[in-house]
């Protein structure tokens, strides 16, 4: 092996180095610095291996395309036998390394796949749905369960699915009208997504005067008596509605999902 061939391994060396670099870099989470520089160390190992195969192995000649003339004569054959012959053994000396620049380009395609665990999970219908389901109470956030008798005419409280305290896409306020205002209500009580519809603000505000749902974010205001409908903007659709039904113990519970996605941000909403 003389020099030439060992600069160009050399610059082999460094490109795998600089791979396996970058799978452990990101694998470790370093920092995009470390990477940058195990980046830097396979292309700079890739652009010396280049210079290097093209100065010192290939073949340097100028080649003027002549008309062939068929057939050859003898002794042009056997010039052509001969330069195909060098070729080969050129190749067939240099075995070894041409094995290292596959070696470095398959750990570098295999370092490219590395970046695809960046991705994250596929997509799903979480914006679509919450926790809500068919069965589960009514939970406060300290923990108490819902009984039918448990709010008065004219109260509010904050309710989650039961086990689900703090999420913040499945909170929903519970709000008792009076008898006889509203449409469908459980014994007068109602629930409503508390995310409002305009900018996602918790709609924290209940007005049982005349049963008003209030965002304090922008003001916005749903009517609790009609299916939250919009009072005032700049919210441009209802609060969905949680359909409700009562267990024979008396505790509160889901009658399913929301029908319609909770919050902003649904264009075919607008």
């Amino acid at each position: 092996m003389n020099r030439r061939d060992r600069a160009i391994a050399g610059a082999l060396l460094l490109s795998i180095a600089g791979s396996i670099g970058f799978m452990v870099t990101y694998g470790k989470q370093l920092g995009t610095q470390w990477e940058g520089l195990a980046l830097v160390a396979v292309f700079a190992g890739f652009l010396l291996t280049a210079l290097g195969w093209a100065r010192w192995i290939l073949k340097h000649e100028e080649v003027i395309d002549l008309r062939d003339t068929y057939p050859d004569k003898v002794e042009e054959r056997a010039q052509m036998i001969e330069a195909f012959d060098h070729g080969v053994a050129q190749l067939t000396r240099r075995k070894w390394l041409t094995r290292m620049l596959y070696t470095a380009f398959g750990l570098f395609g295999l370092a490219a796949l590395f970046p695809i665990g960046s991705l994250g999970p596929p997509p799903d219908d979480a914006l679509f749905h919450t926790r809500w389901k068919r069965g589960i109470r009514l939970q406060r956030a300290d923990g108490s369960l819902v009984k039918i008798d448990d709010i008065n005419v004219g109260g509010a409280a904050t309710v989650f699915p039961e086990g689900s305290i703090g999420d913040s896409q499945s909170m929903t306020v519970l709000v008792r009208l009076p008898e006889g205002v509203g449409n469908n209500t459980l014994q007068g009580l109602v629930a409503y997504s508390k995310m409002c519809t305009h900018a996602g603000c918790p709609v924290a505000l209940y007005r049982s005067s005349d049963h008003r749902l209030i965002c304090p974010c922008h003001q916005s205001a749903f009517d609790a008596a009609n299916d939250a409908a919009v009072l005032d903007g700049p919210a441009d659709h209802s609060l969905p509605r949680l359909p409700l039904e009562v267990s024979t113990d008396g505790y509160v519970r889901a009658a399913g999902d929301f029908p319609a996605p909770v919050g902003p941000g649904f264009w075919e909403e607008s």
